[in-house]
């Protein structure tokens, strides 16, 4: 059903499918923006916290969730709302789409997984369209910490769909007072710029792991932008894109914070601890360890030099050591800081900046 958002026309019913940090979060968000939430959670054990006590003390411990938001295990249930939001790890992704594509056909399915899947080096919206090709696809991506906004504090992120009428009534449906959201239709530069940040993250928190300053913390960053954007315009998404929320906005909040999953795994690594170790002892995702080969692997297909995100999934694929991945690095010839391979302009194209 829908009906009218603050700003417009929005959807009246969410189905969250994954009450990890980021989907609980979010399913809070439109809560607390007036919608009917029912959030779909592997574990027995989340669907009862999130009912009973109105927590998430495994992925968002210390918020308070709304009374009104429904947790269930049943398929049926979620996908029943008129607008569905995927939050599953990148590497399970596929197969609980396959779950719930025989209720997809026609329905608004925005997707908020960041990454590539393991194996295809595949985009979330490439497998929803291989396995639901009747569902109506959208991404919601950006600099978002999930506890932040969940306790309703400020934060503007990215809507994207090839409809713009779709963005406009997700956006209507997700955003609030504290959440902004703005659309675009460039659905492969967000993802990409979603993707790659993760795994730079993991080479930030090595960098300050190993206690090397902030001045390389800077040029790590900086330099790492580099390599998204030749990434990303290699892979075809548009230049202002990759500047925007869901590149350089999300790059600079996830290298700058140990709240990051992926800066705080490289913290570790940079400390001395095995991946292994890291990831055992964790029950959140840390999205980068998983589409690092990914990347780099597209990148060679395509001619990208991205050293730092090379660097990185050797690291973790345990082909070198962290000081020998660091030494890589120092180690590279000097050079312009312009890249030279010149491409051609990218074609002007109709944009419309949301004013939410």
């Amino acid at each position: 059903m829908i009906g009218e958002g603050t700003n417009g026309v929005a959807y009246q019913t969410i189905g969250v499918v994954g009450a990890g940090a980021w989907g609980t979060a979010l399913a809070e968000s439109a809560a607390q923006a007036g919608r009917e939430v029912k959030l779909w959670a592997y574990e027995r054990d989340t669907v009862e916290e999130i009912n009973h006590h109105h927590s998430n003390r495994v992925y968002l411990p210390g918020v308070t969730l709304s009374a009104t938001i429904e947790a269930t295990a049943r398929t049926s249930q979620v996908a029943a709302a008129d607008l569905i939001v995927m939050v599953v790890p990148s590497q399970f992704f596929r197969s609980i789409v396959k779950e719930f594509a025989p209720y997809l056909s026609g329905k608004p399915v925005i997707i908020g997984t960041k990454g590539f899947e393991e194996g295809s080096g595949k985009l979330m919206s490439a497998i929803l369209a291989e396995i639901a090709p009747e569902a109506l696809p959208g991404v919601i991506t950006g600099p978002s910490f999930a506890g932040e906004v969940a306790r309703g504090l400020p934060a503007a992120l990215t809507i994207a769909a090839r409809d713009e009428q779709l963005g406009d009534a997700a956006a209507n449906t997700l955003g609030s007072r504290s959440l902004r959201l703005y659309w675009t239709d460039d659905m492969l530069g967000v993802q990409v710029g979603g993707a790659v940040k993760n795994v730079l993250a993991i080479a930030s928190g090595i960098v300050a792991g190993r206690r090397l300053g902030s001045n390389a913390q800077a040029g790590l960053i900086t330099r790492g932008f580099a390599e998204l954007m030749r990434f990303g315009i290699g892979m075809g998404a548009r230049a202002e894109t990759l500047t925007g929320l869901s590149g350089l906005g999300d790059l600079i909040l996830t290298c700058s914070s140990p709240q990051s999953r992926n800066m705080s795994l490289g913290y570790a690594l940079g400390e001395g601890k095995s991946l292994t170790d890291i990831l055992g002892s964790r029950r959140s995702v840390s999205e980068g360890a998983h589409s690092a080969a990914a990347v780099v692997s597209l990148a060679r297909e395509k001619g990208i030099e991205m050293p730092i995100c090379e660097a990185v999934s050797a690291v973790l694929a345990g082909e070198m050591d962290v000081d020998a991945g660091i030494t890589a690095l120092l180690s590279r010839p000097f050079r312009a800081e312009a890249d030279h391979d010149r491409r051609p302009p990218a074609k002007p194209h109709r944009a419309r900046r949301n004013s939410r």
